[in-house]
């Protein structure tokens, strides 16, 4: 059975594009793995023996080591990664899979400690970890709606707090993001590392999802600084059309290999350089104007929140919207 030992990194940027969205609803509150590997170098599994335990996070304003309880972990987590707004089951999923990022994150940093971390399980860096509120900037985030909205949480919170979702044994890489395409990604396809459980599934219920298509406009000028400080030594001939072509695209609609000028890229590269909602995306040219029209918001892998939401309001349960998206995962005690 493969393993997959790597730590989560989750990317946080503020965004405005939903008054409900939490301020650390990044790039569509995508987790992100920094490293995916199949784990052959190392065949032990990975096993939990700190149920129960306090959660150890690095305040990086000050330097101090707090200790969360694992419920109040979780609440926070959902606070700041997904709309109170949201369905009760899709908040459970979101529940869980946030519970299963930090187990997983915990059990590995205690098995291979980062020096940064100083002993803690992870930070409230959310440049690097997952989003999390303590109460009172939930309290702060919430206003006038935090009674009901923080009540509401850590309800669904409760209801699914014992569970986790595991592969082979050992708790996932629990992957997430605002919306995909209308089929969500493969790990493969967007790190480079086949994850057998991260593989595409349908999600059509994200094309009618807010923001679900964006369209971004960059003068000629604007392009080519933009272009010139990504890729350093990049050569952009006259033909203004040239200056980004699409070769090779996903079944799931992810550009996975492009040219910039003479410089061979992927997807995300320009994702990253033009500050793309996704790297689904098609471009257009209005006379000295580039045209990008991106589908979904995130790398599209994993759950889709959006998704998850319709799910859960067509009925579905948090462990159907789970098992729809982390086939051939468990989900356990």
């Amino acid at each position: 059975m493969k393993r997959y030992f790597s730590t989560l990194l989750f990317i946080a940027v503020s965004i405005v594009f939903l008054p409900a969205v939490p301020v650390f609803f990044s790039k569509g509150a995508e987790a992100v793995p920094e490293n995916v590997s199949d784990g052959k170098q190392n065949d032990s599994k990975i096993v939990s023996s700190y149920v129960g335990e306090p959660y150890k996070v690095l305040d990086v304003s000050t330097g101090e080591i707090i200790e969360v309880d694992e419920k109040d972990y979780v609440i926070g987590a959902v606070c700041a990664e997904m709309p109170a707004t949201f369905e009760d089951d899709a908040l459970k999923a979101q529940a869980v899979a946030a519970h299963t990022y930090a187990e997983r994150q915990r059990i590995l940093e205690r098995s291979s400690p980062t020096p940064e971390l100083c002993g803690a399980d992870f930070s409230n860096d959310t440049s690097k970890y997952q989003g999390y509120f303590t109460k009172n900037q939930a309290m702060q985030y919430y206003g006038d709606n935090f009674d009901v909205y923080y009540d509401k949480i850590a309800e669904a919170v409760s209801d699914v707090l014992p569970y986790i979702i595991t592969y082979g044994d050992e708790p996932i890489i629990s992957a997430f993001h605002s919306m995909s395409s209308g089929k969500t990604e493969s790990a493969e396809n967007a790190w480079g590392t086949a994850v057998d459980y991260l593989i595409p599934v349908d999600s059509s219920y994200d094309t009618s999802a807010p923001k679900y298509l964006e369209e971004v406009r960059y003068e000629k000028e604007e392009l080519r600084q933009i272009l010139a400080e990504k890729f350093s030594g990049i050569s952009l001939s006259e033909d203004f059309t040239s200056w980004i072509k699409i070769n090779t695209v996903s079944d799931s609609g992810t550009v996975l290999s492009a040219m910039a000028g003479d410089f061979k890229v992927s997807g995300n590269d320009i994702r990253e350089a033009l500050g793309l909602r996704s790297a689904c995306f098609e471009i257009n040219y209005d006379g000295e104007t580039a045209v990008i029209t991106t589908k979904g918001f995130g790398h599209g892998v994993g759950m889709s929140q959006y998704g998850a939401n319709s799910m859960a309001a067509d009925g579905k349960t948090w462990r159907e919207i789970l098992e729809h998206y982390y086939p051939k995962c468990q989900i356990e005690k």
